[in-house]
């Protein structure tokens, strides 16, 4: 089976969610994480997909999917909805990084982000070297065609949620190891291809 190293990153997010908890993933895809939720914890979820292809796999798997937006934000859901909001793979991709997640804090408990990281040595040392672009395994995209429309780094995106009292209670750095990910604890910043984070945000929105 051909590496993924986003689907890589599944097991590392179940093991953040117990067992039974309501979850919500927004950019579901094609459901695969979103079933190993619901077969190996028990967990009642649902998605957003904005791709109606992605939703009907989801649909064939027996899953509970809106065809939505999630731009648009979550008015539909209350607060505290949910145990757990997942975006796995996808703040980078939005229009509104910042609304998406401040909405996700208020519908959710907790936030679990996974995200590739530009600021790992490959990409430096691309930058630094050929003056362009950098493109690896885990962003092929040319600059013009790329879905990553609000790349990132490691530093980046704690310094974002603390400018937004959202508290980072657990940091997750990994890097590929030829076919899996292993996890890091030294120059996550430097060294981590992807990390994952688990938020929350307990003031009261206005």
């Amino acid at each position: 089976m051909k590496f993924n190293i986003f689907t890589e990153t599944y097991p590392y997010i179940a093991d953040l969610i117990e067992d039974n908890s309501r979850v919500l993933d927004l950019g579901c895809g094609e459901g695969n994480l979103m079933k190993l939720l619901q077969e190996q914890k028990r967990c009642r979820v649902q998605g957003i997909e904005l791709d109606s292809i992605q939703v009907q796999e989801c649909v064939a798997k027996g899953l509970f999917v809106y065809n939505g937006d999630i731009d648009e934000g979550l008015a539909d859901f209350g607060d505290q909805r949910f145990d757990a909001v997942i975006l796995s793979n996808v703040i980078q991709s939005v229009n509104n990084p910042e609304n998406t997640l401040l909405e996700s804090a208020r519908v959710g408990k907790k936030v679990i982000v996974s995200l590739p990281n530009f600021g790992n040595m490959k990409v430096r040392l691309q930058l630094l070297l050929t003056g362009q672009m950098p493109k690896t395994k885990e962003l092929p995209y040319e600059w013009y065609n790329t879905p990553n429309i609000h790349l990132t780094t490691v530093q980046d995106f704690i310094q974002f949620c603390k400018s937004r009292q959202i508290k980072v209670e657990k940091e997750i750095y990994l890097a590929r190891s030829g076919n899996a990910l292993r996890k890091l604890h030294i120059m996550p910043n430097m060294r981590g291809d992807m990390a994952i984070f688990v938020l929350s945000k307990s003031n009261k929105f206005s």
